[in-house]
Parts: C-alpha cells; structure tokens; sequence
C-alpha cells in the first residue's frame, strides 16, 4: 500500500510538514470517532490563540506519544524505561525548526537543559508532528525562570472519589482563595481531577511556593473532613488529595488545551468556576468538542469565552469541522446561529423577549451572562495584577501551619540507636602499636 504523502497544516504565518497524516492516534470509542495524526496538529491550530496563553514564553516539557494511544500502553517512568510507547522530552528534540527558541532551566540536580520555549503557534504544530499530545509549561516565564509566577492547586481524586467530588472540593478552595483576596482560575484536569491556577508575583523561589501549597492544603483539610495532604497513598483514605508537590521545581502539569492520553482525545479545559459546577462529566470536553464550541450536553455557551473557533454555527451543525482541511484552518469567533434551527442554543434571541427564536428539546436560551473574572486569565496576556499577590496570604498561611511531615511519618518500626557501633580499631587483630618505631637520625 502506498504511503501517505505528508500534509502541510497553516499554523500563523507558517506552514507545519506532517507526515504519516493519516495515522491514527485515538481509536473510535462509543462517544467519539477515531482521530488521526493530522487532526490533532489541527486541533492545536484551532485552539492557537489559548494554548499560547497557556505555553507563550514559557520552558515546555513534551508528552509524546508517537505511537498513538492504545489500551496498555503507558508513559515512560524514567530515562532507561525504553518500553513504554509514551514518554517526556524536557529537552530540545533533534531536527528541530530554526523558529523554535528555547530557554535554559535548572534541574533540582544543578543539571541544565535547553528547553523549548514556545513563541508562535507553529511550535506546538511542530510538537503535535512529533507525537506530542500534552503539554507541560513551567510555572516561570522565560525573563525570570527561579521565580515562579503562579500557584498551582492540583485536585487528585483518590479511590473511592469522583470527578464531582474534586469538583465540590475546589468549590470549597475557591471560598479560601477569596478569603485571602485572591483570584483562582480553574479547568478540568481531562481526567478526574481539577487544577486551579493562581497568578502571583514572580517573587518567591520555588520553595516558597510549595510551602505556601502545603498549607493552604491544610487549610482545606481543616475546613473540610475531604480534604487531605497526606503524601503517603495509605494515609489518604477516600478523599481529595491537594497535592501541593506539582509546586517543586521541575514539576510541570497539563497546560490549558492539551490533549490527554485517554481514550477519545479529552482536553484539559479551562472554563469559569459558574461552568465548573455545571460539569457532569469531563469527557465531554474533548478535540471534537473544545475547538467548535461547548459540549451539546451542556447548553447555553457563549461565544463570549472566547474558545470557539468555527466559521459559523458549531451547535446546530452548520459549523466547518476544524478537521476538514489543514491548508483552511482558521480561527474566527462564532456568530450566533442565523438559520434558528430548532434546537439550537445559539439561535437569535427575540428582542422583546429575550428568549431564544429555536426551541426544542435544549429549552430556551438563558440570555447574556456575565463573563466571571477568571475567564480574563484565558483571554488576555496573563501578567501580575492587584490582589493576586502571595504577599497578602503568604506571612499567615506558611508561617502559622506546621510544614508536613517527613519520613517518620511512615508506618514502619521505630528506628533504635541502641544498635551496636563497629569495633574500633584497638578491637581489630594485629600487632600491638608502639611509640618505640626508630625514627629519623
């Protein structure tokens, strides 16, 4: 058979070579057809404008997963795991474009790399190219890469735990973050879990913040018996774990918009914390979904979030794919829907009503609403403001509550000094040492 000749995918002022275009990276599940290689660097076109909010200026590990994901594959647990189909890259591939940049960062090792900086959205196309699926920003901007810039919250659902239950926990969160006079930006994990970025002031180390995550865990723990910052798995018992170490130096999570390695293509989304309560089921977020609007099951989307990127009408089905063609693919705002198709939620309102002109099975539409302070962080040049300091929660939360536990916290025997010490050396068989050795004349 013959192979497939490379397709070129127009990313910005550039056009991105993909090769083996029509190579399938997800499979069809019952909620989603199956997607191919050229599909995704398109997704990532489609969805330029936030992904680079997300990655602009900032070191990027790679995800990649050339081979597509598969049931049983797995992600590489270290350098010398060469059987996982999945694995990172945190340093500048080989062949690499001449418009890729790239930024020196330091290990907690003292090692050094080149790691990508992507500047342009040709670069994630390239990544996409290469097998990359998700993206991995450091919390630090290119001009300052020891000081972080953000606070991240990671809501990991243990056993026994859902989705809706991290959601309720970061409800909670939410709550502290305004209590302490600062703004939390959430979005879906594109698993089970929930991330909260919190934006701050490039002034602390790396150190400093995590600190700052350990106790403003506590916190949550206090307020809520679902809550838990134990490090050791058996300690966690069927609750929410904050886990406050994403907040290490090389430690990196899914950016905005990246693809997960599950199956049917999720995204990790960002949305606004009205729209985080209304999710049911984070797989309905997803590369078919994200770039053309919101899930159906989930009406009342405005284009005023600025993450729909179709032509025309994506609900009622009148909207061009991202997908059709590499060499057309655009990002343009959605009009509401002009056809008031029945069904549609983006079908004009009446002026007099302000209902919406299409009824059907979606009800109603529930008119304009107000854009929430956190989709500002998706759609604009994030940068330090008013109020989104840690230097007003900082000296109460990391200097009152104690810093966690170490080793001895694990279950396990107590340690004993009452070992025995290895003999000394007059305890050693030999020959009696003396003074009377004949010395210099």
């Amino acid at each position: 058979m013959a192979k497939t000749p490379a397709a070129m995918v127009q990313a910005g002022d550039r056009e991105v070579r993909v090769s083996s275009p029509d190579r399938v990276i997800y499979e069809a599940t019952e909620r989603t057809p199956e997607v191919t290689k050229l599909m995704v660097a398109e997704y990532v076109v489609a969805v330029g404008d936030g992904l680079m909010r997300a990655l602009g200026e900032r070191p990027t590990a790679l995800e990649r997963w050339p081979s597509g994901v598969r049931e049983g594959f797995r992600l590489a647990t270290g350098p010398r795991d060469n059987d996982a189909e999945g694995f990172y890259q945190k340093r500048v591939p080989k062949g690499a474009p001449d418009y890729l940049e790239a930024v020196e960062i330091t290990f907690p090792s003292g090692r050094t790399a080149e790691e990508i900086c992507p500047t342009e959205i040709a670069v994630p196309v390239w990544c996409a190219q290469m097998g990359t699926l998700t993206f991995h920003p450091w919390p630090v901007r290119r001009p300052d890469v020891d000081h972080p810039d953000e606070l991240r919250i990671d809501f990991d659902p243990q056993p026994g735990t859902t989705f809706a239950d991290a959601v309720r926990v970061a409800g909670v969160a939410r709550e502290l973050l305004e209590e302490l006079g600062m703004v939390g930006h959430p979005k879906t994990s594109g698993n089970r879990g929930v991330h909260v970025y919190v934006r701050i002031e490039p002034r602390w180390e790396f150190t400093d913040v995590r600190h700052a995550a350990i106790a403003f865990g506590r916190e949550l723990a206090r307020r809520d018996d679902q809550v838990t910052t134990a490090w050791w798995k058996e300690e966690r018992g069927e609750r929410i774990f904050i886990d406050y170490n994403q907040n290490n130096r090389d430690r990196t999570i899914a950016s905005a918009y990246s693809l997960r390695p599950q199956p049917g293509a999720p995204v990790s989304t960002p949305m606004t914390w009205s729209e985080l309560a209304g999710v049911t089921d984070p797989r309905d977020f997803n590369l078919f979904t994200v770039p053309t609007g919101w899930p159906t099951a989930t009406p009342g989307r405005a284009s005023t979030t600025g993450r729909t990127h179709s032509s025309r009408c994506s609900t009622c089905g009148t909207s061009r794919s991202p997908t059709a063609r590499a060499s057309s693919t655009t990002r343009r705002t959605t009009p509401r829907c002009r056809a008031s198709r029945p069904g549609c939620s983006r079908a004009r309102r009446s002026p007099s009503t302000g209902t919406s002109r299409a009824t059907g099975s979606r009800g109603p539409d529930p008119g304009p609403r107000s854009v929430d302070p956190s989709v500002r962080y998706w759609r604009t040049v994030s940068r330090p403001g008013p109020g989104l300091s840690l230097s007003l929660p900082l000296p109460p939360i990391s200097l009152s509550l104690p810093l966690p536990p170490f080793r001895r916290s694990r279950p396990g025997p107590p340690l004993s000094t009452s070992l025995p010490l290895p003999p000394t050396r007059r305890s050693l068989p030999g020959p009696p040492t003396s003074l009377s050795l004949p010395g210099p004349p």
